[in-house]
C-alpha cells in the first residue's frame, strides 16, 4: 500500500486546546482522520508524524522517502527551520505546506517561510480544511 506522509511540527500536537480562536477546535487526530478519508479511495495509507524537535522531523522525512507525497505543517519552523528546509529539498516527492491560520494576517515575523519556495503548493488560512485540500491536491499531482 502507498503511504502519504502527514508531518506536523512543534506545538501542533495540542491542536483543539491551543488557542482555538486562532487554530480552530479540530484536534490533530481529527485532521489525521480527515486526511485518511480523502486518500482512502486511492488506496493510500497515512503515516502521521508530529514532533516538537526539528531533528526528529528531519528523520521522519528521511525515513519516508518512499511515500507518495507529503503534507507538511512546519509550525514556527517555517521561519527559521533551515535544517528542515534542507531535508525537504531532498525529499523526492511532491509536498504541500499547510498552515491553519492565515500567516500573512498575523504578526510580521510570520510573513515568510524558508521552506515555501520548495513546496509544490501552499494552503493557508483554511483551518483544518486546509489539510484536506492539500490531500486533494496531492491526489491530482501524484500518479501512484
Amino acid at each position: 500500500m502507498s503511504t502519504l506522509l502527514l508531518l506536523n511540527g512543534p506545538n501542533l500536537g495540542t491542536l483543539g486546546r491551543r488557542e482555538p480562536e486562532v487554530y480552530g477546535k479540530a484536534t490533530l487526530a481529527d485532521i489525521e482522520r480527515s486526511v485518511a478519508g480523502e486518500v482512502r479511495a486511492r488506496g493510500w495509507d497515512v503515516v502521521s508524524v508530529q514532533r516538537e524537535s526539528e531533528g526528529e522531523l528531519i528523520h521522519a522525512i528521511q525515513d519516508n522517502y518512499d511515500s507518495v507525497g507529503a503534507i507538511v505543517n512546519p509550525g514556527a519552523l517555517m521561519i527559521a527551520g533551515w535544517s528542515l528546509r534542507d531535508a525537504l529539498a531532498s525529499y523526492p516527492r511532491p509536498w504541500i505546506e499547510v498552515h491553519l491560520s492565515n500567516v500573512w494576517a498575523r504578526e510580521q515575523f510570520r510573513h515568510e517561510s524558508v521552506i515555501a519556495p520548495l513546496a509544490s503548493g501552499i494552503v493557508v488560512g483554511m483551518g483544518a480544511l486546509g489539510y484536506q485540500l492539500a490531500a486533494r491536491a496531492l491526489l491530482t499531482l501524484t500518479q501512484e
